[in-house]
């Protein structure tokens, strides 16, 4: 019974990790049209993207949680760990000012995002 509800406990962790990685690209996007319309634009992309790798982060770790005390599945902590990598790059893009692969590469992700949460 304890691994069952330590099990359900660290899947709800994942589901809330995820809903706030899909949340934080959304609003990455929003600040991305603020950044071509106003002057704090820029600002507030740029922030957003630290909270969106923290977000990020926070998957992995939702993911780790759920798979080792929980008995659960480690496909999670791939998928996490991927999307990580997919936040790295888009962050490095993002500083070289590459934005013919940084706007689509932040489409995939809230797409990859989107499925992940629906998925759980």
């Amino acid at each position: 019974m304890t691994t069952q509800a330590t099990a359900q406990r660290s899947f709800s962790f994942l589901r809330i990790a995820i809903a706030l990685q899909t949340l934080t690209i959304f609003l990455q996007a929003v600040s991305a049209g603020l950044l071509l319309t106003s002057s704090y634009g820029e600002t507030l992309h740029s922030v957003g993207a630290r909270v969106m790798y923290g977000a990020a982060l926070l998957y992995v770790l939702a993911a780790v949680l759920g798979w080792k005390p929980g008995g659960g599945s480690p496909r999670p902590i791939w998928h996490a760990s991927g999307f990580l990598v997919l936040a790295s790059v888009q962050v490095a893009l993002g500083i070289a000012h590459v934005p013919a692969v940084h706007l689509p590469l932040g489409v995939l992700m809230f797409g990859l995002s989107v499925l992940a949460l629906a998925r759980r």
